[in-house]
């Protein structure tokens, strides 16, 4: 029997938070899903099949980032991105639009796309939903992402309420190029991506936008970009209730482990973050009893695991004052070392979270979570 091209089952829910699986033509993702963040085609300092055994289901790839290095229409020649990069699962492709935004020297935005200079080598490209979506079909991605316009939310209702309009525009020409995909449309799916910095009407306006268009799923967009924990809290206390409740919704780039219990208890599916990977190659590893700096001195003779919690390879192997002497000599098997467990830790928390949902205790289990992780004060960069 041919696997479905995208299918959402919610298996249980408690309060606002579910729990289910996305069965596609890759394969299953369980849900809420954590993806590990494959920039530019690789999970810095893992290998594939490391991060499978991890637990990941999905990992996200780039377009900004592809399309400049190696190329899009190269990664096509060779294969598409699965073939390219190894891995045989499911993969979601940003839409480059927030990397355009925050990396590039930009010298034109309008309502055809972004004209920017690449942060590489200064060659001028342009960026529209349609180019976004060609690179994402080159790419071989299984979830496109709509190309959209981020304003931060400090800006003025005038900037956030235009961009969110511009946003809306975008989506339909995303989606209207997404259909025209040919076999690529047939085995993918595409998300769109709800805008409206904090504002709950311009977050409702937008919402009923995109289910008007019709998407397979749909992000909460322009949040973890400064505005701190309580905001992003208090949006994601109406956001996801605006969006149907029978599809995905992804909270992009979130983010922090107590991040994530949070927006699990307000009905968030799907997340990704570079943090535990940057945070591996950094120093810094994440425990259930919050995040440890291993640059520190006191863990020279420190002879426990990372996490005495954890049952991962890196913790079973290796202790603390082993791992202090690789990142302080800056050894690579350092940062290997730390972003392996760091994976395992998001995707055990993941696995806690799914299973605190179908038992129907999720209350309990986020506030331990949030008593225990605040054991530890050191700042996560």
């Amino acid at each position: 029997m041919t696997a479905p091209r995208f299918e959402f089952t919610i298996s249980a829910t408690d309060g606002k938070a579910r729990t289910g699986t996305i069965q596609m033509r890759r394969g299953e993702i369980r849900t809420p899903a954590f993806m590990p963040v494959g920039t530019a085609a690789t999970v810095k300092a893992m290998k594939p099949a490391d991060v499978r055994a991890a637990g990941a289901d999905i990992i996200l790839g780039n377009t900004y980032h592809l399309m400049l290095r190696p190329g899009a229409e190269r990664v096509a020649r060779l294969g598409g991105l699965h073939r390219f990069m190894g891995w045989d699962r499911p993969i979601l492709t940003d839409s480059g639009g927030y990397q355009v935004m925050s990396l590039s020297d930009l010298t034109k935005r309008d309502e055809n796309g972004v004209t920017f200079k690449s942060h590489l080598d200064g060659t001028r490209h342009t960026l529209s939903p349609e180019r976004s979506i060609e690179i994402q079909r080159l790419l071989g991605s299984d979830i496109v992402m709509a190309f959209d316009e981020l304003v931060p939310t400090t800006s003025t209702p005038e900037v956030q309420a235009a961009a969110m309009a511009r946003s809306m525009r975008w989506a339909k020409r995303s989606r209207d190029a997404f259909d025209g995909g040919g076999e690529h449309a047939e085995n993918a799916a595409i998300f769109g991506i709800q805008q409206g910095a904090l504002d709950q009407t311009l977050r409702g306006d937008s919402a009923a936008t995109l289910i008007d268009i019709g998407f397979d799923g749909y992000a909460v967009g322009g949040l973890a970009v400064g505005e701190g924990q309580e905001a992003m809290f208090g949006c994601l206390d109406f956001a996801p209730g605006q969006l149907p409740a029978d599809k995905p919704r992804y909270l992009m780039g979130v983010g922090k482990p107590d991040d994530i219990v949070g927006a699990v208890e307000r009905g968030i599916d799907m997340f990704d973050c570079v943090l535990p990977t940057r945070s591996g190659r950094t120093g810094q590893a994440f425990t259930r009893e919050g995040p440890i700096n291993l640059r520190n001195a006191k863990f020279a003779e420190d002879t426990g695991p990372l996490d005495p919690a954890c049952a991962c390879p890196v913790c079973a192997t290796w202790n603390r004052a082993y791992i202090h002497h690789l990142v302080r000599a800056g050894e690579i098997l350092g940062a290997m070392l730390m972003t392996e467990h760091n994976l395992y830790f998001y995707q055990a928390l993941m696995a806690d979270l799914r299973d605190a949902t179908a038992a129907g205790t999720l209350t309990a289990f986020a506030d331990r979570f949030r008593s225990e992780y605040g054991r530890h004060k050191e700042r996560v960069t």
